[in-house]
């Protein structure tokens, strides 16, 4: 679906690349995240994606075809979310839709299941420019979906959402895929990623630092251990005391120390010690997802 070979990028108005010699494949159905902080250049990736930066170094691959040789067809199939909300604010969520609908030929989606399905529809008539930024959020998605593009670009698609809306919308995500659509997520929330995305990016300072499945970065980052939660005494107060002890796996069955714990009837909770996405972006990169 994507083909990216020593892709780089500067802005005309910096010195440094924005982009510094990126190369990725994105498979047809796959969701694939860039995962990085503010100013990584996941945006930037995603802007040279949908066409909307050219005066790029390297090979950009869409549908087979460099990027910057398509025309206006290519918006046919691709479908665009952007993190900031950009509807015409004084017309209603539902002509907004129509509207954007109306630009494409192919079939659409029907827009009133749509807006239901993003806790959209009792709003459905009302003027964008009273909704929430969560709302308008929610429609950026619809949008993107509405001409069932083969190609989902979604930056931040959870952004200023509540936990009942984010898992509307990574519903919709996951739905794409099960329908074989391709869905590219730019995002510095691990978890959304971790929850979604079939690979990931890690991406810092315009360089691409891993990529590789969220479960399999987090083994092997990860320690090959369990912690357990146990109380040191029943009867030693404070009660609410907590302590913690780690055992290896291998060979946990057997450990001594781990079977005489659990026979105490003091353990509250067991669990492994994978790294999380955060986790390993630090040990990769030395920085936090939150960094500037």
């Amino acid at each position: 679906m994507i083909d990216v070979h020593e892709l780089s990028y500067r802005y005309a108005t910096g010195t440094d690349l924005a982009l510094n010699a990126l190369s990725f494949r994105v498979a047809p159905g796959e969701i694939f995240g860039f995962l990085g902080p503010s100013g990584a250049g996941k945006s930037t990736t995603q802007k040279i994606l949908m066409k909307l930066l050219d005066g790029y170094q390297g090979v950009v691959q869409v549908f087979g075809r460099e990027v910057r040789s398509w025309d206006s067809s290519y918006y046919e199939r691709v479908g665009v979310g952007f993190e900031q909300p950009n509807h015409f604010l004084r017309l209603s969520a539902r002509r907004n839709l129509a509207y954007f609908g109306a630009l494409y030929q192919g079939p659409k989606l029907a827009i009133e299941p749509l807006l239901e399905r993003l806790g959209l529809l009792e709003d459905a008539d009302t003027p964008v420019e009273r909704f929430s930024k969560g709302m308008q959020t929610r429609l950026s998605v619809a949008r993107a979906l509405l001409h069932q593009p083969e190609l989902i670009f979604l930056d931040e698609p959870t952004s200023g959402l509540d936990p009942v809306s984010a898992r509307m919308v990574k519903d919709l995500i996951r739905e794409q895929r099960a329908a074989g659509r391709t869905v590219v997520l730019t995002t510095h929330n691990m978890g959304l990623a971790d929850a979604l995305c079939d690979r990931v990016a890690l991406i810092v300072d315009g360089r691409i630092v891993e990529i590789d499945a969220p479960r399999a970065l987090r083994l092997r980052f990860g320690v090959a251990q369990v912690r357990v939660e146990y109380r040191p005494s029943q009867t030693a107060p404070p009660h609410d005391a907590v302590a913690y002890a780690d055992f290896p796996l291998a060979g946990l069955g057997e450990h001594a120390e781990f079977q005489s714990l659990l026979r105490t009837g003091t353990v509250q909770t067991i669990h492994s010690r994978e790294a999380t996405l955060e986790d390993v972006f630090v040990a990769v990169t030395g920085r936090r997802l939150d960094s500037r």
